[in-house]
C-alpha cells in the first residue's frame, strides 16, 4: 500500500473542501429563490389614476369562480385592503372608482442546470516516487421538478371596465399547512403592492 505525502493530503482536503462550498452555495441560492416571489408590473400608460380615490373587489374575483369564498381567498382581500387602505384609497362595495380582482394559478415546473464539481485525481510519479495529486473541475447536470405558484392582482377602472395596472408574484409552492399558505399570500400581496407608485388623489 503506498501512503500518500502530506501534500498530496492537504490537497485532497482542500478539493473537498471545494466541493462542499460550491454545494453549500447552491443550495443557498436555491433556498432564497425559494422563499422570496418574483415579481412583475404593467399599466395602461394612458390611465389617469389622479382621478381614482376609492375601491371595491371585482364580482366575481376570477380565484372565487366556484361560487363561493374559501379561507385564502377571504385573507387575501383582508391583505389588499390593508395595503388600499394604507395608500389613502376608500373601500366602497357599491361604486368604486377601481375594481381588485386578482387570481392564483398553479403549474408544475422543470429546471435543467449544471453545478460545479471539483475532486482530486491522481497519478504515480517515478520520479517523486510517490501519487501526486491534480485538481479536476467538471459540471455536473442536476434536474429539479417543483411547482411554482403565481399570485395576480388587477386594478381596472370601474366605469370603463378596463384594466389599467396588474402585479404578479411569481415563487415555488412549498407551503403545507393552512398558516403556511396564508403567510405566502400575504408575503406576495406585500411585495406586488412595494411596486404600485400611486396613492389616491389628495393624500
Amino acid at each position: 500500500m503506498t501512503t500518500l505525502s502530506p501534500t498530496t493530503r492537504i490537497a485532497a482536503r482542500l478539493g473537498r473542501a471545494r466541493a462542499a462550498l460550491s454545494a453549500f452555495a447552491l443550495l443557498a441560492l436555491l433556498a432564497a429563490c425559494a422563499t422570496t416571489p418574483r415579481v412583475s408590473t404593467d399599466m395602461d400608460p394612458q390611465a389617469d389614476f389622479a382621478r381614482y380615490r376609492t375601491y371595491g373587489f371585482y364580482q366575481p374575483l376570477a380565484m372565487e369562480q366556484s361560487g363561493y369564498t374559501t379561507y385564502l381567498t377571504d385573507r387575501i382581500k383582508a391583505s389588499i385592503r390593508r395595503e388600499m387602505d394604507a395608500r389613502g384609497y376608500v373601500f366602497d362595495a357599491a361604486k368604486p372608482d377601481l375594481r381588485v380582482n386578482f387570481q392564483g394559478v398553479v403549474r408544475e415546473k422543470t429546471d435543467v442546470y449544471s453545478m460545479p464539481r471539483s475532486d482530486i485525481g491522481y497519478f504515480y510519479s517515478y520520479r517523486a516516487r510517490s501519487y501526486v495529486a491534480y485538481p479536476v473541475w467538471y459540471d455536473e447536470t442536476q434536474v429539479s421538478r417543483y411547482t411554482e405558484g403565481t399570485l395576480t392582482v388587477d386594478l381596472v377602472d370601474a366605469q370603463r371596465n378596463h384594466l389599467v395596472w396588474t402585479g404578479a408574484a411569481i415563487g415555488r409552492v412549498t407551503q403545507r399547512t393552512p398558516a403556511e399558505r396564508i403567510a405566502s399570500a400575504d408575503q406576495a400581496i406585500s411585495a406586488i403592492f412595494q411596486r404600485f407608485p400611486f396613492r389616491a388623489s389628495g393624500n
